[in-house]
């Protein structure tokens, strides 16, 4: 069930066309999953009785689902940024599979796939964006592609590491973390600015995902997008000029 090598090496590509799929959705099923939820809490909170979006209380129940999809971008930014404080952004973004590096500090201690366990967690906000069907697609599809990852990574890891990293294998959840560390930690100190530099776009979604919870404007959600994979591919530019 593992990644390919071509699926890794292409796993923003394919990453994007999952998200491009699932707000495809809108053409068959038009319907927004916040929207179909909202109604039903309100029909269930009035006994049954029709409710249209020009109840008063339609506004402030759909925003408290999109309030709980920007908590979910935050965690995710954060997570994200705390993972790339210890394993650097080159090593993050590149390519490349590094099965020869391992890293048990900060959110490692707790969880062996932080970076993974953030984009779960912002397919799930950005899924309450989507249709009902859309929703499914991305929340289904993006997780079994992230353990597909996972699975090639560890299986690389297994490979070239010593018996180190299978007690840390063994002591550390995959995806699920741990409240209390499952290891000590080793003293690396971390690079903040590397590492929320270096997760700007996960940071500039969650921007636009805020901005848009006030306003519900979803034109401030679009130019995030925007800055967003912008923002990505100067980073990757950049970085590749310094591999130069």
């Amino acid at each position: 069930m593992q990644a390919s090598d071509c699926e890794f090496r292409n796993r923003f590509w394919i990453i994007a066309s999952i998200y491009a799929v699932t707000f495809a959705c809108y053409r068959v099923n038009p319907t927004n999953i916040t929207i179909a939820l909202t109604s039903r809490i309100l029909r269930w909170a009035s006994h049954g009785a029709a409710v249209t979006i020009d109840d008063p209380n339609f506004d402030n129940t759909a925003r408290l689902f999109f309030d709980c999809a920007t908590i979910l971008l935050v965690l995710s930014a954060l997570i994200r940024s705390w993972a790339t404080t210890y394993l650097k952004s080159g090593v993050v973004h590149d390519s490349a599979i590094h099965s020869e590096l391992l890293v048990a500090d900060g959110p490692y201690r707790h969880v062996r796939n932080p970076l993974y366990l953030g984009n779960v967690l912002q397919a799930l906000g950005m899924g309450l964006m989507a249709s009902r069907l859309g929703f499914a697609f991305l929340t289904i599809a993006n997780t079994i592609f992230m353990i597909r990852l996972i699975l090639r990574e560890e299986a690389g890891l297994l490979q070239s590491q010593s018996e180190s990293y299978h007690r840390y294998f063994e002591a550390v959840p995959r995806l699920c973390p741990s409240l209390l560390a499952r290891v000590p930690g080793s003293r690396a100190q971390p690079n903040w600015r590397d590492g929320v530099l270096g997760e700007m776009f996960f940071w500039t979604f969650t921007a636009g995902m805020a901005v848009f919870t006030v306003t519900l404007q979803s034109n401030h959600l679009l130019i995030a997008l925007g800055t967003g994979f912008a923002l990505y591919f100067l980073q990757n530019y950049l970085r590749m000029g310094r591999i130069a």
